[in-house]
């Protein structure tokens, strides 16, 4: 378990990011042998990438009782659908598992969502958190002075909307 950090902190991170949100949603509890499969699928994709790939990190969550959910960073967008495409790789041919077992009836949904944000174009704060989120794939450093609020943050970054 990670140290829980008490100081208020933002993340410190340059450059381009992707965030990627990708989750499954359980439709159908009794149908077990339709959606462990997905659930099992996830694991050995996040354990094969690397930061080498642009793969950054990442950061579980929970939507409620049926959805899994899990936020991804990547550095750019070609290298999030390089992975995604490779047919050597894990993602390719969990995908093919899925449309073949699933497909449209209703079992399990899935989903994603792609983000692609400005280099300085985004913001954090984190009190009383491990290193969670983007905080966890970049630097954490205290959220002081300058850095003590949202549209600071923001200015500092050149994205707010007085900056």
């Amino acid at each position: 378990m990670s140290k829980l950090l008490t100081a208020r902190m933002t993340a410190d991170y340059d450059g381009p990011l992707v965030i990627f949100i990708i989750g499954m949603r359980i439709n159908r509890a009794l149908k077990v042998h339709k959606w462990l499969p997905v659930i099992r699928a996830m694991g050995p994709m996040i354990a094969e990438l690397t930061p080498c790939q642009g793969f950054l990190g990442w950061q579980p969550m929970l939507a409620g009782l049926r959805t899994v959910t899990l936020i991804q960073y990547w550095r750019d967008f070609d290298s999030l659908e390089t992975y995604a495409r490779a047919r050597d790789k894990r993602h390719w041919p969990a995908w093919a598992a899925f449309n073949k077992a699933v497909g449209t009836d209703g079992t399990v949904g899935i989903f994603h969502e792609t983000y692609v944000v400005a280099p300085a174009g985004h913001e954090a704060i984190y009190v009383n958190m491990p290193p969670f989120g983007l905080g966890r794939v970049g630097n954490l450093v205290p959220a002081e002075g300058r850095r003590s609020e949202a549209r600071e943050r923001m200015k500092q970054a050149g994205t707010a909307p007085d900056a």
